[in-house]
């Protein structure tokens, strides 16, 4: 029964390689369009996560590395990190120290903060040129 359905599936791939040209797709594509195509996915996949920098309206920025992080330039701190969420406690020196910090993805430009016990505010991806 399993050969049996490891050779359907396998009939099944063939006939849509047939019926997609995939081959002649992709003979078709020189080879820079291959390396241009590796790139943008690259660039998807950073929007889809909580990584990069992040800017305020009131001017204060935070830089997302996986677990690491830091606050307008100064040294790296960690905090808890999903793909799409982020928690720490604001370090000594910073306003609001010692209060936490909660920030939860809201699409590929937006992230929502908590800071202790303040209402909600809405920050976005920096500009290219300010981390």
């Amino acid at each position: 029964m399993l050969f049996f359905l490891h050779v359907r599936s396998a009939l099944a791939l063939e006939r849509v390689m047939a019926l997609s040209n995939l081959p002649k797709l992709k003979a078709a594509l020189p080879p820079g369009m291959v390396l241009i195509a590796l790139l943008a996915a690259t660039g998807a996949a950073h929007a889809d996560s909580i990584d990069g920098d992040w800017c305020s309206e009131k001017g204060r920025r935070i830089s997302i590395d996986g677990p690491a992080y830091s606050l307008s330039g100064a040294a790296k701190a960690q905090g808890n990190y999903t793909r799409h969420a982020f928690a720490f406690r604001m370090p000594t020196g910073e306003p609001d120290a010692g209060a936490a910090v909660d920030m939860v993805l809201q699409g590929e430009t937006r992230v929502r903060v908590k800071i202790g016990e303040t209402e909600p505010q809405i920050w976005r991806r920096c500009p290219p040129g300010i981390s």
